[in-house]
C-alpha cells in the first residue's frame, strides 16, 4: 500500500495530465455525438422540405452521423495518446479484408448510394428495374423494395438495378397508349379509320394535346394493321388501355369490320 501511495505522490503530474486528457477525450466523444445527431437532424429537415423520400433521408442521415462520430472517436484516441496513423492503417487493412470478402454487399451499397444521388425513381413510382416491374416502396442500403401489381414484395439488389436499364413509367405526367388493331383485307380502310376515331372521341379521359394518331401501319400476311395512339394521364393508362380494346372490338363488330384469324391456303395437286 505504501508503494502505491509513494508511486502516486511521485507521479502526480503524469496522473493529472492523463486524467485531463481522458476527460477531454470523453468530452470530445460527447460533443462529437451531439454534433453528429444535430447535423443529421438538420440535414433530414432540409431534405424533407425539398420533398426527398424518407428512405433516402434515413440512409444519408445514418451515413453522415457515422462519419462524424468516427472522426470524433479518432480525435478522442489522439487526445489520450493513441497513434491514430497506425490505428487508421489497421482499420484500412481490416476494411480491405472485409471488402474482399463482401464484394457483392459493397457493390450493392455503392449502387444504393448512386440510386439515392441520381434518383432515377422515387417511392410510389412504377418502374421496371433490375428485371422486375413494380411500385417502389423503399430504397435500402443493400436493396430496393418493389411491390408488383399482384401484391408481391420483391427485394431487388441495388447492384442489379444499376447494371441494367431503368424504365420509370410514373415520372412523366402523361403517357401514350399504343394499340395495334388488325382488320381484314376486305375492310373499307376509310370506314375503319372513322370507326376508330369515333371510339376515341367517346373516351373522355383522352388528352386533346397531344392529339391522337390513327394510321395504317403495316400490310401483314392476313391483316391490315392500324396503329391507334392516344395520349392520357399516366394514372389513367391501364384503365384507358383496357376500355379502348373492348370498345374498339365492339365498334368493329357493329360495323361489320372483321378482325381476321391467321390462315394458310393449302393446295393439293392430283398427279395425272
Amino acid at each position: 500500500m505504501d508503494q502505491v501511495v509513494t508511486w502516486i505522490s511521485e507521479n502526480q503530474e503524469l496522473i493529472l495530465s492523463y486524467t485531463v486528457k481522458f476527460i477531454v477525450a470523453i468530452i470530445i466523444l460527447i460533443v462529437g455525438k451531439m454534433i453528429a445527431n444535430s447535423v443529421a437532424k438538420m440535414m433530414g429537415k432540409g431534405m424533407e422540405k425539398r420533398g426527398t423520400d424518407k428512405a433516402v433521408i434515413s440512409f444519408l442521415s445514418a451515413i453522415v452521423k457515422s462519419v462524424i462520430f468516427i472522426a470524433a472517436i479518432l480525435m478522442a484516441l489522439s487526445q489520450v495518446g493513441v497513434e491514430t496513423t497506425s490505428f487508421i492503417a489497421i482499420l484500412g487493412a481490416a476494411g480491405l479484408a472485409i471488402g474482399l470478402s463482401l464484394q457483392g454487399s459493397l457493390s450493392n451499397m455503392a449502387s444504393g448510394v448512386l440510386i439515392i444521388l441520381f434518383r432515377p425513381f422515387r417511392a410510389g413510382e412504377y418502374v421496371d428495374a433490375g428485371g422486375v416491374s413494380g411500385t417502389v416502396n423503399e430504397v435500402n442500403i443493400f436493396n430496393t423494395v418493389l411491390k408488383t401489381p399482384d401484391n408481391k414484395v420483391v427485394f431487388v439488389p441495388n447492384a442489379q438495378i444499376t447494371s441494367q436499364p431503368i424504365t420509370n413509367y410514373s415520372r412523366e405526367d402523361t403517357r401514350r397508349v399504343d394499340l395495334l388493331i388488325g382488320v381484314s383485307y376486305d375492310a373499307d380502310l376509310h370506314k375503319t379509320k372513322e370507326v376508330l376515331e369515333s371510339v376515341l372521341a367517346a373516351e373522355s379521359r383522352l388528352l386533346k394535346d397531344p392529339a391522337w394518331n390513327i394510321q395504317v401501319h403495316a400490310l401483314n400476311s392476313s391483316s391490315v394493321d392500324f396503329i391507334v395512339r392516344p395520349w392520357v394521364k399516366s394514372t389513367d393508362y391501364w384503365g384507358v388501355y383496357w376500355d379502348l380494346m373492348r370498345e374498339i372490338k365492339l365498334a368493329l363488330d357493329n360495323n361489320g369490320i372483321g378482325i381476321p384469324y391467321p390462315q394458310m391456303d393449302v393446295h393439293f395437286h392430283k398427279p395425272e
